[in-house]
Formats: structure tokens, sequence, C-alpha cells
């Protein structure tokens, strides 16, 4: 790569941002935690002034839902606190900023899907730092930041619920999966691409999950399916049969409209995107055989 790069990505070491930096390619930098702990302000500074980059795309983020509800002040330095200096930078360099958020910051009692400009009413830890972060994003950058929820995601870069259920079609006679919980799996590859595609479109929030929707089971059912499998293999549980610390939202649907606003395509049926990803997940490493 000759001079600046037009690009920066955070959290370099995690599933999305890996999808992310292959499509990019040489005109990005990846830093992983290693290299940027986003909770430290002086390293941001001297990380975004040193390279001077057009765009930053935070995947840096604390994901552990559960633990979330007894560390809030550890998640909101990450995916609150965090982000707001992240954005300052940003602002003081002219820089776009893209954000990655969750489907955690809506309340999941919806019968609908969830519109970018739905009210956030978060449930758990997770929600409420998550969001706190999209809020530091749109007040510091009402010109250059991008906040994009998603949800469901699964890829090659790391473990997910795909790679779960083709290892255990191969090790297991049956699987009980939850199916009182409705969203859209959405494969981080797509995501990735939207990210990328975004930049230059109204700033905002955003939704990059796939189209459509279904329950855990269903993905189960339809992982099996293209494995070449049985579906019949999958049961049927509820969620009370996997009691979590923090509560999963039964309702995960995301609305697209904002795409369609900004003359871009919406985002393709999660079945279709599946078809296409599991050979790329068969053939990851630590992949069953």
């Amino acid at each position: 790569m000759n001079g600046r790069p037009g690009w920066l990505v955070t959290g370099a070491g995690g599933m999305l941002a890996r999808d992310v930096l292959a499509r990019l390619g040489d005109d990005a930098v990846g830093l992983p935690r290693r290299d940027l702990d986003i909770t430290d302000r002086d390293a941001v500074r001297a990380a975004l002034r040193a390279l001077r980059p057009a765009t930053v795309v935070n995947c840096a983020a604390w994901t552990a839902v559960d633990d979330a509800e007894s560390r809030e002040p550890d998640a909101l330095a990450v995916n609150g606190t965090a982000v707001r200096h992240l954005a300052e930078e940003c602002a003081g360099l002219g820089a776009a900023l893209v954000h990655v958020s969750s489907d955690y910051v809506f309340d999941g009692h919806a019968r609908v899907p969830y519109a970018e400009g739905a009210v956030p009413r978060p449930r758990t830890a997770y929600g409420r730092t998550k969001l706190a972060g999209e809020r530091a994003v749109l007040e510091v950058l009402p010109e250059r930041g991008y906040v994009v929820r998603t949800a469901w995601l699964y890829g090659a870069g790391g473990g997910n619920f795909v790679r779960t259920m083709t290892r255990l079609e191969a090790s297991r006679d049956t699987v009980d999966v939850v199916d009182d919980q409705r969203g859209q799996p959405t494969w981080s590859a797509d995501v990735a691409a939207r990210l990328v595609r975004l930049v230059g479109a109204p700033p905002g929030v955003y939704h990059a999950t796939s189209g459509g929707d279904g329950t855990w089971y269903d993905l189960a059912r339809e992982t099996f399916r293209l494995l070449g499998a049985d579906p019949g293999r999958v049961r049927p549980v509820t969620s009370a049969a996997h009691p979590r610390p923090a509560p999963r939202p039964p309702y995960s649907v995301l609305g697209h409209a904002r795409w369609r606003e900004a003359d871009l395509p919406p985002p393709r049926d999660w079945r279709e995107a599946l078809t296409e990803a599991l050979p790329t997940l068969r053939a990851a490493p630590g992949a069953p055989g």
C-alpha cells in the first residue's frame, strides 16, 4: 500500500472485520485489539493522527451479551465511551465513521420489523451500552457518521450458530434448537459489502441484516437441508430450555427502508445468502470435513 490508507478497521481480529478487510484489500489497515485498544483514548488519537484515514469502520466491541449483565461498566467502556472518543477523533480529522451496532437496542416485543427510526428500548445491559455508542456517533458526527445495526451474524472467520450446526450435524443424531426467537440470519460477508458501499450515502442509521426472517430452528433446519442431511433431526424447543442471564429478544426483525431511500439495493433473503455462504464456512479452518 502506498501512502495513507483510505480505511482503518478497528477490532480487526473479529469475524466481520476480517470480511471488511478482505473486501477493501490494500486500501485498508486493520488493527486488532492487541494493536489498538479503543478504550485507550491516547492510543486512538495516536493511531488516527498517524494514519489519517478517510473512513474508520469500528468493528471493535464488547460482544459478551451475558457477561455484560454483571459487568455493565466494562461493556460501556468499550461499546459507549470508547466510541465517543473515536467519533471525536474522526471529527477532528474530517473522517467518516461507520459504527457497527445491534438489534439489542430494541426491546424485541414488536410484531412488525423495526424501522431505522424506531425508538430504541433496550432490555439488557449489552443493549444499553450499544445504544450509548450509537448516540455518540450520531451526536458527534451528524454529517459523517453511520450507525449500522446487524444481528444473527455468521461467517467463516469465527464461531457462530451456523458453524456450530454444521459441526453438530456431523456428530449428533438430533439437535434441539430454540423456535420462539425470530430474526434474520445474516452472512458477515454480506454485511461487509454493505459497510463499504455505504460511505457516500446520506449519514445516519441503517439496518444491515438479511431479508426475510425465521427462527433459530428454521436456520438449523435449512443448514441441515443444505448439508444434505434430514432437517427432521432438528427438534424445536422454547427459550426456557436454555435460560441465559440476559433475555434474548423474541423478535429481532429489522426493516431496510433506508437502503431504498439512499438508492441502494435492499438486502437479499437470508436463505439465498446461506446457500452461497455454506461452502465457504465448510472450507474454513476448524470446520467439519
